[in-house]
């Protein structure tokens, strides 16, 4: 036992560092950090044109409605982020909502997807996820009806908790959230 030395945590911890600091990819390491309440809300767009729009719309598309299958996708996605995304690390998800709005004028379909966990890291890239996956499922089940279909203007919208607090995209919110933030 006398041959046996005691390194004191700090330096391990610098040690462990200066080993690792030279990799190309690193899992931020989130161990001293605190589990608090996070949250994030996301969304983005998908065009599907006015004919698959009507046929949604009617719930006649020829493989099911994808909304609904879009809904329980998300949920999927959200789920299986940290397998997806290499340096994501895996989160106890707490809440996942999604909610889908048909918009008539220009025949899309817009995704939110609002994500919730007590962690040591944000929800951010789970939110984007369930977004995604969402608006892939409908564009698998709307192409068969017209491959002309546009994915666009996916974006974080709001994230909360942690030491950075509340955030909102300085672009702006859609106007159901004006009122609130």
């Amino acid at each position: 036992m006398e041959s046996l030395k005691v390194i004191n945590q700090e330096k391990l911890k610098d040690w462990a560092k200066e080993i690792f600091k030279k990799n190309a990819f690193n899992m931020i390491d989130v161990s001293s950090k605190k589990e608090t309440f996070r949250r994030a809300l996301a969304s983005g767009k998908i065009y599907v044109g006015k004919e698959v729009f009507n046929l949604i719309k009617n719930k006649e598309m020829p493989k099911g409605d994808p909304i609904t299958l879009a809904e329980v996708s998300a949920v999927l996605g959200v789920k299986k982020t940290s397998e997806l995304i290499p340096l994501c690390h895996p989160l106890p998800i707490d809440h996942i909502a999604t909610k889908i709005i048909m918009h008539d004028e220009e025949a899309s379909l817009e995704v939110f997807c609002v994500v919730s966990a007590v962690a040591k890291t944000g929800v951010e890239m789970e939110a984007i996820m369930g977004v995604n996956t969402a608006l892939i499922t409908i564009y698998d089940l709307s192409k068969i009806v017209n491959p002309h279909l546009r994915i666009d203007n996916v974006k974080l919208l709001i994230k909360e908790g942690g030491k950075s607090g509340l955030w909102t995209n300085p672009d702006g919110l859609p106007g159901f959230l004006k009122d609130i933030f």
